[in-house]
């Protein structure tokens, strides 16, 4: 609706210089003010006078009944006065004529923007750490990066999708005694990640009553930073295990990366950043360990060395951000990580900024909720995850028992269970605000009742399959619209792109997932009560098949939008 509020606002504009011609208010200002009534039938878009009454010293209510009693174009709208608001109903020509031709114009393009245009965004997500199991909690960042890509790219940017590694740390000292001491060769290549997980969880059980062996990882990982050759060949069988195994989730999900530069790949560009720090007298020694003081921010101390003088993540995350701005000059560089990493970014993007770097303010932080299951935090030490191969794989189950049972002669039945299997579980998840703490449920991510994935994919199917027993769509012509079902699904198609821009603006994909529904659920209502094919006079059956066209094309790229694929038939 944003193209019609566009109008409205320059004409309310106007209208302001004929009634109130000693005050000017601009087509921006009047703009900013409109908003949505909570209760359609009150109007599709409002203007509030509260705010007018200040500038042109006239109570509300006076200042709606002066406006609606001018003349606007019926083409455009009708107008009421309610007390001190303005409500204006949107006209069905306007939807026939404006909406769906310009959808129909733009196809796949719909919604989208320049406003990235000769812009770079570098985005950090997914990052895994290596020699652990891609579990549930993984899902967060990489959904939700995986979507902001796909919002910027939608919007011009040019986008690089990195995968930031957790490849280095003393963790790998843990994994290199565990192997040393209780692993074989033959059984990790057979059990691949499965097996280094238990090597990693028995260690801990181990160092509980045996803390020598924290020291003993410590020194092995030490050995790994002095690029010792079997601590190297080690580690880089380990990186290559895991790689394996996580391509085949980021297949599952439709994602690739750009790079896969990991924490290990700045080993050689930290020293520079060290460097920096000591000339601009920003390093200080606390208790034998090197830090950025930030008491003066309100923040406890940035670790930058430990005191053997091995490095850490912050030390790792400002080699990087140089690394990329000198790589790929972006504009922006944003990192989804869960929200209990919000202080350590905090941290070093103020280091950043203190060593003289101007870009500092183009590192954006994007934070999500934690997950738990059944109330407990997640754990690799521990075992307590729900591993996403695990969990893909009973969704997809789950579906397929459904095809077979609905739609048994269905030609690409596993692909299509894939797709609507593993786009349960991620619209699941990004149905909620992306800061929102999630307790995860498997009946709750499994279920395909009310505002789900399925439900949006099944009405997508359903679109495609109308148009085809149409034999085609009629290009233009007449637009004659008769039920309010029409008009509801127009002026929700009408909402595409501000729902995007508002996705985008605030790093925020589930406004996608629920103009997704929302979108589905006024065709579903459309499709119920009007019918298509079937409608007695051949304009309003071709304008139906163009609403039901329309619906396909917006479906399909929201879908793309949160990592979701589209079945032409389910």
């Amino acid at each position: 609706m944003q193209d019609f509020k566009v109008k409205l606002s320059h004409i309310l504009s106007e209208k302001a210089k004929e009634l109130y011609p000693e005050h000017e208010i601009s087509g921006d200002d009047i703009l900013s003010m409109l908003e949505y009534p909570p209760d359609t039938s009150m109007g599709d878009v409002a203007l509030p006078c509260f705010k007018l009454s200040r500038t042109l010293r006239a109570a509300p209510p006076a200042i709606a009944a002066a406006f609606a009693g001018t003349d606007f174009d019926p083409a455009l709208c009708t107008v009421s006065a309610a007390g001190g608001y303005l409500n204006f109903k949107v006209s069905g020509t306007y939807l026939g004529n404006d909406v769906l031709k310009e959808i129909e114009n733009a196809g796949e393009k719909y919604g989208s923007s320049h406003i990235g245009d000769g812009k770079t965004v570098c985005l950090d997500y997914a990052s895994p750490n290596i020699a652990k199991p891609f579990h549930i909690g993984h899902l967060g960042t990489t959904v939700i990066g995986h979507s902001l890509k796909k919002l910027h790219e939608f919007a011009g940017y040019k986008c690089i999708g990195i995968n930031h590694l957790g490849d280095w740390g003393t963790q790998f000292g843990k994994l290199i005694v565990a192997y040393r001491l209780w692993g074989s060769k033959e059984e990790i290549e057979n059990g691949g990640i499965d097996s280094l997980v238990a090597l990693y969880v028995k260690f801990h059980a181990e160092a509980e009553n045996d803390p020598s062996l924290d020291q003993k990882a410590r020194d092995e990982f030490k050995k790994l930073e002095e690029h010792d050759p079997d601590n190297t060949a080690l580690w880089k069988w380990f990186i290559d295990l895991s790689l394996r195994e996580y391509e085949k989730t980021f297949k599952q999900l439709d994602i690739t990366f750009d790079s896969y530069a990991g924490e290990s790949f700045y080993s050689d560009k930290m020293p520079e950043q060290v460097q920096i720090l000591r000339d601009k007298g920003l390093l200080k020694i606390d208790d034998g360990a090197s830090i950025v003081d930030l008491s003066k921010y309100n923040m406890p101390p940035c670790l930058i060395l430990k005191k053997d003088g091995s490095t850490l993540y912050p030390t790792r995350d400002i080699a990087a951000a140089v690394y990329r701005k000198r790589t790929y000059n972006f504009d922006k560089c944003i990192y989804v990580t869960s929200n209990g990493q919000s202080l350590h970014f905090a941290q070093w993007f103020k280091v950043v900024e203190l060593m003289g770097y101007d870009w500092a303010d183009e590192l954006v932080h994007v934070p999500y909720g934690t997950v738990s299951i059944d109330g407990k935090k997640l754990s690799t030490r521990t075992g307590n995850v729900v591993l996403l191969k695990d969990l893909f794989a009973q969704a997809i189950d789950k579906v397929s028992a459904l095809i077979e049972e609905k739609n048994p002669n269905l030609e690409n039945r596993d692909e299509v269970a894939e797709a609507v299997g593993v786009g349960a579980v991620v619209f699941h998840y990004l149905y909620n605000s992306r800061i929102k703490d999630i307790n995860f449920v498997m009946e709750d991510a499994l279920s395909f009742d009310g505002s789900t994935g399925p439900y949006a994919q099944y009405t997508y199917a359903r679109t495609c399959s109308i148009l085809s027993k149409a034999g085609g769509v009629p290009k233009g012509g007449k637009a004659v619209i008769t039920a309010d079902e029409e008009a509801d699904v127009l002026k929700t198609l009408a909402k595409f792109p501000e729902r995007v821009s508002a996705a985008l603006a605030d790093y925020e994909p589930s406004v996608v997932t629920r103009y997704i529904i929302e979108l589905c659920t006024a065709f579903n209502r459309f499709y119920h009560a009007c019918p298509i094919i079937g409608a007695d006079d051949v304009d309003v059956k071709n304008t139906r098949l163009r609403i039901t066209a329309a619906c396909n094309t917006v479906i399909k790229t929201a879908l793309g939008l949160i990592c979701l694929r589209a079945p032409e038939k389910i």
